[in-house]
């Protein structure tokens, strides 16, 4: 009885869920989404509804496949050893693209306190790989420091932002709101489909949700629940947050904004005001790309202790920090940095997010693939079956929808990534012939 009262409650579960996704992703999104104008809102719908059949399809994969290696593990149920390379050599580059959009995040609202750095592209891209180096070197402490760091730094997001959502509108006009509707003239399919990729964007991360299996209540109920309402409560504050921020802050001035919540709070308030909401901002990214830094790098590891990437990412210190790992993600990240070079914070936002968005959702249809394969080894009831397979195929259809609207150059980069990758898995299949091979 001891144990399982330790164990994590539905509402601990939810809230941790919430808390996850939430981090540093909401921050330039307003300003993105403004280019588009008010409009835009509207794809929050969508990402939401597609978002929650994800969450759900994973808490699921998480249920039927104990195993380690979370959305690879999932793909190789479906599609073997190649599936598992392919969504771990996927999710890794997404990952490492997130981290350097992150980090533009946070140097956008730097720019407040340093102002040289936005004062063109080789500031901003060299405040971004200052922040990449400074959060990596300081993960070499291991697991625990990232963690405890990680936990109170994402409250610098999560304040703000769900703060805006309740008392923001006493200062909301609706006429601001309106006349920030459609200001470039969009049909409203092209709007909504523009948006996706922004709306995406601060829902990745809910594949996390399925990890905390064996640390709660009744995980067969717990873990499906607290993923629709974790995703739901996301969602809820996502969609309040930046409708209400719409309706305060002229679109121009939004659209153009280095900080778009300081911007709103100073509107709100004063200016001193905006200097700590810019400051608790930076400290939430500064923490959350702490956190993904490392996850970034145990992706590495988890996939070379499959012998699956190079032995070089298994490699720990003595407080079980993949040092050379790490190395290693630093420069790749600082690479990309280089890449999408741009003078502007947002636009450089913008194009990485894209990227990201199409080198997640490829593993995200993969892996809900292997849904189905767990639940015929199961030999789970037939409405069990009828009522996930209906939940996985909404799921891959936004899936689908959602990279279509990433764009063409981001779809095309992603695909010559995929078709790269299949050609470095040849290398490595004659390791597995023998796991394959039939008695």
């Amino acid at each position: 009885m001891a144990e399982a009262s330790k164990k994590m409650s539905l509402m601990g579960l939810t809230t941790l869920v919430t808390v996850n996704m939430m981090g540093s992703g909401i921050i330039m999104l307003p300003t993105s989404m403004a280019q588009l104008g008010a409009v835009s809102l509207l794809s929050w719908i969508v990402t939401a509804i597609g978002s929650m059949a994800i969450a759900y399809c994973f808490s699921q994969c998480g249920i039927f496949c104990q195993r380690s290696g979370g959305l690879s593990a999932y793909t190789e149920e479906a599609h073997a050893k190649s599936g598992f390379f392919l969504c771990s050599y996927l999710y890794f580059l997404s990952l490492a693209i997130a981290n350097v959009a992150v980090a533009i995040s946070a140097v956008g609202y730097m720019t407040a306190f340093v102002p040289w750095l936005g004062s063109g592209a080789i500031p901003l891209f060299i405040g971004t790989v200052s922040l990449l180096w400074l959060t990596t070197v300081a993960n070499f402490g291991g697991p625990g420091i990232t963690g405890r760091i990680g936990a109170i730094t994402v409250w610098g997001v999560i304040i703000p932002v769900a703060g805006l959502s309740i008392i923001g509108w006493f200062w909301f006009k609706p006429e601001v709101l309106a006349a920030a509707w459609n200001p470039n003239d969009l049909p409203i399919s092209e709007a909504i489909g523009k948006a996706i990729p922004l709306t995406l964007w601060a829902f990745l991360g809910m594949e996390s949700a399925a990890q905390a299996t064996d640390a709660v209540e009744n995980p067969k109920r717990t873990v499906p629940l607290a993923c629709l309402f974790g995703t739901l409560g996301a969602a809820v504050v996502y969609v309040l947050s930046t409708t209400v921020i719409q309706g305060i802050v002229p679109n121009a001035e939004l659209a153009n904004a280095a900080a778009p919540f300081a911007l709103v709070y100073a509107h709100m308030f004063n200016p001193v005001v905006g200097n700590i909401i810019m400051a608790l901002a930076v400290m939430a990214c500064v923490g959350s790309l702490l956190g993904w830094q490392f996850t970034l790098a145990q992706t590495a590891k988890m996939t070379a202790d499959q012998e699956m990437f190079p032995s070089l990412f298994s490699k720990v210190n003595a407080r079980n920090a993949p040092i050379v790992g790490m190395l290693v993600c630093g420069v790749l990240q600082t690479v990309m940095a280089v890449s999408t070079i741009s003078p502007n914070a947002s636009a450089q936002f913008g194009k990485l997010v894209n990227l990201a968005a199409v080198t997640n959702l490829i593993p995200y249809v993969t892996a809900l693939t292997g849904l189905l394969v767990m639940m015929y080894k199961a030999r789970v009831s037939v409405t069990v079956y009828v009522r996930n397979t209906v939940v996985l195929l909404i799921a891959a259809a936004y899936s689908l929808y959602a990279l279509s609207a990433c764009g063409r150059e981001a779809v095309f980069g992603g695909a010559l990534v995929l078709a790269f990758g299949y050609l470095l898995y040849c290398f490595l299949a004659q390791r597995f012939v023998n796991e394959s091979a039939t008695p």
